[in-house]
């Protein structure tokens, strides 16, 4: 990763912490808007830090659910729609 990168994925992880502690969890979006004023080359590397991260949050979370679920017998849940399917 460059330096920006780098940067803007600290940022993400120190967000994230600081989301769950205020119980925000579109706090995200005032930091971009803070860093977005200086610089927009960062705002856009936090804000995909932040989006992947979010995501890997989603995947995490339905891979347990889905395997507790066979665990434990119960149903599963159902992965959203592709969007790009027509």
């Amino acid at each position: 990763m460059g330096v920006v990168d780098d940067l803007g994925d600290d940022l993400a992880l120190k967000t994230l912490a600081a989301m769950d502690e205020l119980d925000n969890d579109r706090f995200y979006n005032d930091v971009a808007k803070v860093i977005g004023a200086s610089s927009p080359t960062l705002q856009e590397a936090f804000l995909t830090a932040i989006r992947i991260r979010l995501a890997a949050i989603r995947g995490h979370k339905f891979l347990d659910a889905t395997l507790s679920a066979k665990r434990e017998g119960g149903k599963a849940p159902e992965a959203p729609r592709d969007s790009s399917a027509h």
